[in-house]
């Protein structure tokens, strides 16, 4: 997707603000913010300083653009031409791993246009049940720990990056659907299918069988290292990097 130019909303320069929707719409509760759909063709979900504790979902049924319900600490957010810009205030990356009481954040995002995801600041306990979106790409650039992605069936070869290194990573995708897994760096304990390494230096290159034969795939690059780091086709979403012990 292109981005108008002098229109990017990490500058929240003349942004739209993210707005509540009313209690009638949400049953009596007023803690979530919307954006209607309008005639947006795609969109972009780009988090400009970290991504902690959140659910992302997919929702044919949507009728905004997205829909969002955050927990005790509140972002500024801002959507801007189908741009939904969410921003953490900084804290120590303690706080977020040790505060475990804390209500998950969650995105809701309209599954009837396509999207690209964009996490900037790095990750932790976040899980992306993408299935049913049309996902343009997927990229996290900080580091990756606690993170599972459901991923949708892809539409060409779709992107999926994380830079910065990756811990106790499952990335899931539909059965039958190939892909490649690229990681530099090392890796311990990663299952790419049904090959499993216990550890590995420099770089790693695995394909699925049928790879370059289909043109609908996964090209999925990690950078920085991994360890515990999972690519299967078993698509199911355990939600186990927002459990208590991680």
């Amino acid at each position: 997707m292109t981005e108008p130019r002098g229109t990017d909303p990490t500058t929240f320069r003349d942004p739209i603000p993210a707005h509540r929707t009313s209690p009638e719409d949400r049953g009596g509760s007023s803690d979530h913010f919307a954006a209607p759909l309008g005639s947006l063709k795609n969109g972009r979900l780009r988090f400009t300083s970290g991504a902690h504790r959140i659910v992302i979902r997919a929702d044919l049924h949507l009728r905004g653009l997205y829909r969002a319900r955050f927990g005790d600490r509140m972002p500024i957010v801002g959507v801007r031409r189908g741009i939904v810009t969410i921003r953490y205030p900084r804290f120590p990356a303690g706080d977020w791993l040790n505060n475990r009481s804390e209500r998950l954040a969650e995105v809701e995002l309209n599954a009837s246009i396509p999207w690209d995801v964009e996490v900037r600041g790095g990750t932790s306990r976040l899980l992306a049940d993408l299935r049913g979106l049309r996902l343009g790409s997927l990229s996290v650039d900080g580091g990756a720990s606690g993170l599972e992605v459901a991923l949708p069936a892809p539409s060409g070869t779709v992107l999926v990056v994380i830079v910065g290194g990756a811990s106790n990573v499952a990335i899931r995708r539909p059965t039958g659907i190939a892909a490649r897994l690229r990681v530099d760096s090392g890796a311990t304990h990663l299952e790419f299918d049904d090959r499993h390494i216990g550890a590995a230096g420099g770089e790693l290159d695995l394909q699925s069988r049928d790879y370059d034969a289909t043109s609908d795939r996964y090209d999925i690059a990690v950078t920085g290292g991994a360890n515990n780091l999972s690519v299967d086709d078993q698509p199911e979403v355990r939600g186990r990097g927002l459990g208590a012990s991680m």
